[in-house]
């Protein structure tokens, strides 16, 4: 009388075939040593070629001279006469006056910017009409004028002697002015490529499945544009923070009035206190860092909700 064996409740193969079934090494069996085992590592980005390295080694060098080092230079500066002075210099009335005005007018600039140039670009891309070449160009004209020249522009219109009758000159709203007028294209400019590049075909299927204009503009539109935007504001806030040439016509440099920090600079250079103008611009400094990166994560944090 013969037994079979079985396996899993069936009859277990026997001669040549049951030679044949290579049987399956369990779970837990060791691994073989890694020099035996062939590991594909897919490319990364620290593999890099000659040229990528002589590349990376002129960009870093070349932006080292034009940035780095100027910015430590003034930190340096500013450390030279220790937190004291830094602490007397930051602390003047006149001095935290001219800062106070500088940073709360770049924020108000920089918030407007923000819904105004989204929607000067919303305008350029979605719609069509006559002149829009024209306002294309427009747009461009702070970064192609002297911040002298647009200080003199706008003393032509928004001063005594001004054809519309609207004389700002001397107040803090001519702060505010001369920054609205630098500091526009920038939101403009970098919103406008990511719109043009939407899918519009993702907003009308959105519209399909019952999404109302409100649901569209708040769950695909704006995901898309919240980094454009930001950085669109980061480099307004930073423009408006360190303007200096609109300002110094209009405005009128009025101490505890309208003076902003970068006249503030100039007045503690030519008096020959290199420690006191290198501390308050450190400050401005810090100040950009922050919010660019506040921006950052506004950003971040926006798009992943979206």
């Amino acid at each position: 009388m013969t037994s079979s064996r079985t396996t899993l409740g069936r009859p277990a193969p026997q001669g040549p075939t049951a030679s044949a079934v290579s049987p399956q090494p369990p779970d837990d069996a060791p691994q073989p040593p890694a020099q035996q085992r062939r590991v594909r590592r897919a490319p990364g980005a620290r593999d890099l070629t000659a040229s990528s390295r002589v590349g990376l080694g002129v960009a870093v060098v070349w932006f080292s001279v034009l940035a780095l080092l100027p910015l430590a230079a003034v930190v340096v500066a500013t450390s030279s006469g220790g937190w004291g002075r830094f602490s007397a210099t930051i602390t003047d009335p006149q001095t935290a006056a001219a800062i106070s005005l500088t940073i709360t007018h770049a924020l108000i600039v920089t918030l407007v910017n923000m819904v105004m140039g989204t929607v000067i670009a919303w305008v350029l891309v979605r719609d069509s009409f006559p002149g829009r070449r024209l306002l294309e160009v427009l747009i461009d004209i702070p970064f192609a004028l002297p911040t002298i020249v647009a200080g003199l522009v706008l003393l032509s219109l928004y001063g005594p002697s001004s054809p519309l009758g609207v004389n700002v000159a001397n107040t803090e709203l001519s702060v505010t002015l001369a920054l609205l007028f630098v500091t526009l294209p920038f939101v403009v400019r970098t919103v406008q490529p990511v719109l043009a590049e939407l899918d519009q075909d993702v907003e009308e299927a959105a519209a399909s499945l019952g999404a109302g204009r409100t649901t569209i503009l708040r769950r695909v539109i704006l995901p898309s544009l919240v980094p454009a935007i930001a950085s669109g504001a980061a480099l307004s806030f930073a423009r408006g923070i360190s303007e200096y040439g609109s300002l110094v016509l209009l405005s009128g440099n009025l101490p505890m009035r309208t003076e902003v920090a970068s006249v503030r600079i100039l007045s503690y250079l030519e008096n020959g206190d290199q420690a006191a103008a290198a501390a308050v611009a450190t400050l401005l400094l810090a100040v950009s860092l922050l919010a660019i990166v506040a921006l950052d994560l506004i950003q971040r944090k926006v798009a992943s909700r979206g």
